[in-house]
């Protein structure tokens, strides 16, 4: 099975039809055959950027739970120090918390696929074997 990793932008884009980038995602997530992985993190930031949406929380639980998306947990010291790490490698890019929590769970879990709005962040990133991310939304 296809594993892919979910960032922010295409879980917000998705569940806010007034984002521009939904019909492109919704697209895309209906064509998918495989299975998402996430972090904790991540949940987190969207959970905030669809506070103000109708429903919007409930339906990244709904999202998520119909999706059997996997969401790992990202906040014990080990985690934080290597994400935080990261954070400082690509000051410059930026990279947020959430950037470098799906950097890790990539390396972790040996997979560069990433379904992300963040195109300039995720061409720069590496995981820490330094293998390059593939943008599936960029297919």
């Amino acid at each position: 099975m296809k594993l892919c990793l979910l960032d922010t932008g295409p879980l917000v884009a998705f569940l806010d039809a007034r984002d521009s980038q939904h019909a492109r995602v919704a697209d895309w997530l209906e064509a998918f055959d495989g299975r998402f992985l996430t972090t904790s993190a991540v949940v987190v930031e969207a959970m905030h950027l669809l506070g103000n949406t109708r429903r919007g929380p409930a339906l990244l639980l709904e999202f998520l739970l119909e999706s059997e998306t996997e969401i790992a947990e990202c906040t014990s010291p080990k985690t934080l120090v290597a994400a935080a790490e990261l954070m400082a490698q690509y000051a410059d890019t930026p990279a947020d918390f959430a950037d470098a929590t799906l950097v890790l769970l990539g390396t972790e879990r040996r997979v560069q696929r990433i379904a992300t709005l963040d195109r300039r962040g995720f061409r720069t990133y590496r995981t820490l074997k330094g293998k390059a991310f593939e943008l599936v939304l960029d297919e």
